[in-house]
């Protein structure tokens, strides 16, 4: 059995992955922006929530010290991304440093990883080019992760989350990122933890699918 810390623990991706873990009998620590007393995540069952913000190292180091692994999914809309996410992945280097904790699972973005010809997602003909700082903001976190000495590994569905189907069919594959790629959040959880309870993929992005 693992400790896991898992951050953004109140959104659709973190929430998952502390029901995943805990179904894998992980001890789970969950840290949200803001909680309430008593509050429960994932399908109800109880976790310790704790509130924490990303950017504060400080508080992160406190709060990782004795865990085996992180997993981050994490976003601020009342943020500059372009600020954001730099400076939550620069917390998070110096807070798991500090705290001697190695593996960290990032919830990415497909739009910033590489399609079957090798063509990013986001400069392929017809990609939404609107949103395009977000997703080099993204990208700005993995050259923070990039400098670092953890062993970290950024997760992201190829295309988009299946909001259609949200059921668990508890399989994935690694593949390309492409655009009708779909994975529900409760397989992309079964990714997620896979990676901290047999990690395969090693300072590197990769997309997953169903």
């Amino acid at each position: 059995m693992s400790k896991i810390l898992v951050i953004g623990a109140r959104g659709r991706a973190g929430s998952a992955a502390v029901t995943e873990a805990q179904s894998r009998g992980h001890s789970v620590v969950g840290v949200a922006r803001t909680t309430t007393a008593g509050q429960v995540v994932g399908d109800g069952t109880a976790a310790g929530l704790v509130v924490g913000d990303v950017t504060d190292a400080g508080r992160l180091a406190e709060l990782a010290m004795g865990c085996d692994a992180v997993i981050a999914g994490v976003y601020d809309g009342g943020s500059d991304p372009g600020e954001f996410f730099p400076r939550a992945a620069q917390a998070l280097v110096d807070a798991l440093e500090k705290a001697g904790v190695r593996r960290l699972v990032w919830v990415g973005l497909a739009s910033i990883l590489p399609t079957a010809d090798g063509t990013l997602l986001m400069d392929t003909d017809g990609y939404p080019r609107e949103y395009r700082s977000f997703f080099l903001a993204h990208q700005a976190a993995l050259d923070v992760f990039a400098q670092s000495s953890l062993d970290w590994v950024s997760i992201a569905p190829t295309g988009d989350f299946d909001h259609a189907d949200p059921s668990r069919k508890g399989r994935y594959r690694v593949a390309p990122a492409d655009a009708q790629g779909l994975i529900s959040y409760a397989d992309f959880a079964v990714a997620l933890v896979d990676e901290v309870d047999r990690p395969v993929h090693h300072r590197t992005a990769i997309g997953v699918v169903v």
